[in-house]
């Protein structure tokens, strides 16, 4: 659909990930630039105005050279063989299921962030449910939870559950670990990101969205709450709301079609994740999937084009 859109000569907006695999989404990014047309891929949690205070914090040079990075993004909502979604099909969600589904936010939050690019990596991934119980019939997700064993069919699963990453990033020494997991119990949209530089240290927690964690080796540690008045002014504009009232999930969507829309009205430049950024997390997913089948470290290519 994206393609026959870029193709009609419209501008697009896809939800992420861009593709299933490296080619397409290299199709994809080349026809948009052939065509001229603005592409926006839905990165949207890079949007939260604590993760650009964080950002902002980095470039303004407040935490120093970045030493580590490290993090989460863990689910609970199939954590039972009962669980089912049609991300858990290959055919139809491609060869990765958790790491494309949330692990891909998280490489684009600290690439985002930090500013660095992953350079190599190493991945180990697990598929804890080898058979998954598909409903006979289209249901609402979690309602499969009260089937009886009449209502569904045995069928083999061939996505990961969870994965595990230990990655450097850049030139120099910056290193970094994440998992993420779809079968972490109490853990709703449990996204973490860790930024520990040379001066100082910031943490943000998806799930506490509002508050941002600054950490120091010679004084206290501090937490921020948002309030627009005591953002950096670069990172000002992704709050609308006044301090005490808070801005989620749904709000990181408006902070992208904003951008996405402006862009087209005014000609201005694109402060929004691009077909290229969709592009560059399936490079790195595909290396977590070549990682994981050849159980040692791989190199991240810079550039799929």
């Amino acid at each position: 659909m994206a393609k026959d859109a870029l193709s009609a000569g419209k501008h697009v907006l896809c939800e992420k990930p861009l593709t299933t695999t490296v080619p397409e989404a290299q199709e994809l990014a080349a026809l948009a630039a052939q065509k001229g047309l603005r592409n926006c891929v839905c990165h949207n949690l890079r949007y939260y105005p604590q993760v650009q205070q964080m950002r902002r914090l980095r470039e303004g040079g407040e935490l120093g050279d970045i030493l580590v990075v490290q993090g989460t993004y863990s689910q609970d909502w199939l954590l039972y063989d009962t669980d089912w979604n049609w991300r858990v099909d290959s055919k139809a969600g491609g060869a990765s299921r958790c790491m494309a589904d949330i692990g891909s936010h998280f490489f684009d939050m600290t690439e985002h962030v930090t500013g660095l690019r992953v350079a190599s990596l190493c991945a180990d991934l697990q598929t804890f449910h080898p058979t998954r119980k598909q409903p006979k019939q289209s249901v609402e997700t979690f309602a499969n939870k009260i089937m009886g064993p009449e209502d569904y069919v045995e069928t083999p699963i061939d996505t990961e559950d969870f994965g595990a990453v230990v990655f450097r990033m850049g030139e120099g020494r910056t290193r970094g670990s994440m998992t993420a997991s779809q079968v972490s119990a109490g853990r709703k949209n449990g996204l973490r990101i860790e930024v520990y530089g040379t001066k100082a240290a910031a943490a943000w927690n998806q799930e506490r969205p509002d508050e941002l964690w600054v950490g120091h080796r010679d004084k206290g540690n501090e937490i921020f709450m948002k309030d627009p008045s005591l953002l950096r002014p670069e990172a000002r504009g992704y709050a609308d709301l006044p301090g005490g009232h808070s801005e989620g999930y749904d709000d990181t969507f408006k902070q992208v079609f904003r951008r996405f829309y402006n862009s087209i009205r005014e000609g201005a430049g694109a402060e929004y994740p691009q077909f290229t950024d969709g592009l560059r997390q399936m490079v790195i997913l595909n290396s977590v999937l070549d990682s994981n089948k050849k159980r040692s470290w791989v190199d991240v290519p810079a550039s799929a084009k």
